[in-house]
């Protein structure tokens, strides 16, 4: 069952906007709504960061209504330092401080 397409992005946003667009200061400065800055990182690499201070580093793939979070290729840091991988990953949304975009790795010469 798929949780994600069983709610709307806007009614998602309705719920979130001010506390998503204070803390993603990139969709502010642009003027891009938390739904544009979503539907924009939809399945590319991003850096959920955990109230706890845990970062999980994938590929999102899907977020609910109440903010739970489906990752892909994901990746656990605590503290910076790499501690597990998983395929896949399911955050309960309750346990998310911010979603942020990951930078694009750089080119190897």
């Amino acid at each position: 069952m798929n949780v994600c397409a069983s709610v709307p992005l806007s009614k998602l946003f309705a719920l979130y906007d001010g506390a998503v667009r204070a803390i993603t200061a990139s969709a502010a400065i642009t003027k891009k709504s938390p739904s544009d800055f979503i539907k924009q990182v939809l399945g590319r690499p991003v850096i959920v960061k955990l109230n706890n201070g845990t970062d999980y580093r994938g590929v999102l793939a899907c977020l609910d209504g109440y903010m739970n979070i489906a990752m892909e290729q994901t990746e656990e840091y605590v503290d910076g330092v790499l501690k597990n991988k998983y395929g896949d990953a399911f955050i309960r949304g309750n346990n998310v401080l911010y979603i942020s975009a990951q930078k694009p790795a750089a080119k190897k010469v």
